[in-house]
């Protein structure tokens, strides 16, 4: 007979529920979507992931063809990188969610509390739970909530760059920013990364760190500082 799951950390329920604007009526659905694979638990976040994503894509449609603004070349390209992984990343870093997921030990000691993917996948799958839980009216409105500075072009009220650039590039209608890895170079235990970053259109920079994560948000400050 397997062991009841623990319950979730008070501060985790309050954030969820301050987030949502309602009291946990289903804690089991909303530690699911917190839930990352690597824990070895039967339930994790990618079937609520699944589910987000279109919540969140339909939401966000609704949206931008509401405000009437350009044709749907342009609308496509604006919802594009409004549900972003890296859009996505910047809300889930916006509210704080990295220290209530659900992580296995080596994925938190590998960085996942601050990974573009697992942060964006996270934020979907709550959507999802949000949707289940409350229906897609209240899902919107957590959209709207929470994805208000990127639609309306509002920049830099984050502190992470890399959120920064994120809603620099939406609020002035450019492709979402490209990472890459130029050059690894050092042993395991010393490493530094180059990583670059480019906007289309606008240009691209370099920067180093200790860890591909800290080089990423480097060159996004960098690119802010010059193109920003």
């Amino acid at each position: 007979m397997s062991a009841s799951p623990l319950p979730l950390p008070e501060e985790t329920r309050a954030f969820l529920e301050q987030l949502t604007g309602a009291p946990l009526a289903d804690e089991a659905l909303w530690r699911e979507a917190l839930t990352h694979g690597s824990t070895g638990e039967p339930r994790n976040y990618e079937r609520l992931e699944f589910l987000g994503d279109r919540v969140l894509g339909l939401a966000i449609a609704e949206w931008l063809h509401e405000r009437g603004t350009g044709d749907e070349g342009k609308l496509s390209q604006r919802l594009n990188a409004l549900v972003s992984r890296e859009s996505n990343a910047a809300v889930a870093r916006a509210i704080g969610l990295g220290p209530h997921m659900r992580l296995g030990k080596q994925a938190r000691d590998d960085g996942g509390a601050d990974s573009d993917n697992i942060l964006g996948d996270v934020v979907e799958a709550l959507l999802g739970a949000s949707f289940i839980a409350a229906g897609f009216d209240r899902t919107r409105d957590l959209v709207r909530k929470l994805w208000a500075d990127a639609v309306e072009g509002r920049v830099g009220r984050s502190k992470h760059p890399k959120s920064a650039l994120q809603e620099w590039a939406a609020g002035n209608r450019r492709r979402v920013p490209e990472y890459r890895l130029v050059e690894r170079t050092g042993p395991d235990h010393a490493a530094r990364f180059r990583v670059s970053v480019a906007v289309h259109g606008v240009g691209e920079v370099t920067a180093e760190g200790s860890s591909k994560q800290e080089a990423e948000t480097a060159a996004a400050a960098e690119f802010l500082r010059k193109f920003g």
